[in-house]
């Protein structure tokens, strides 16, 4: 196999988050409504928190990698949602399923063999998107780890 088609396929890999630990899906399924806004002592954040900010930076990693007029959100605030609680189950369906479309489309441009995973973004300041995908799969496994941590915390995983 080609190495570029098997780095693709590494970091595609990589960010589906199917690897040692569990994955984004499973540290959300079945997460109990009652407990989405609550922090257990001792932690800062709740799993809402954790699920925005994972949306948030994920989404801000996948624009700026594709569009060069892209604003990223003032750090530290416009990565974190103002309340631990959402607002309601459609705001927590809407962010799963925002998560897992910025997810899907990072994979789509990474293993796109038209992308050029090595040059330098022009708008950037020496960032690829190879750069920007392994970030995101990293920031992800970190995040998630955080969320199955929370859901034992809460008596929630199984």
């Amino acid at each position: 196999m080609d190495p570029i088609q098997s780095l693709r396929t590494e970091v595609d890999k990589l960010l589906s988050g199917h690897g040692a630990h569990a994955d984004f899906d499973a540290a959300i399924a079945d997460f109990p409504e009652k407990l989405r806004g609550v922090r257990p002592q001792g932690s800062p954040h709740s799993a809402w928190e954790l699920l925005e900010h994972l949306r948030i930076a994920q989404w801000d990693m996948l624009e700026f990698s594709r569009d060069s007029k892209h604003v990223s959100p003032a750090w530290p605030a416009g990565y974190w949602p103002e309340s631990p609680e959402p607002g309601s189950a459609a705001a927590w369906g809407h962010s799963v399923k925002s998560f897992q479309h910025d997810l899907k489309a990072m994979r789509k441009m990474v293993t796109d063999p038209k992308s050029d995973l090595f040059t330098p973004l022009p708008h950037g300041d020496g960032q690829t998107l190879l750069r920007e995908a392994l970030q995101a799969a990293d920031h992800n496994a970190y995040h998630v780890g955080e969320l199955v941590f929370l859901r034992r915390l809460l008596g929630a995983w199984k």
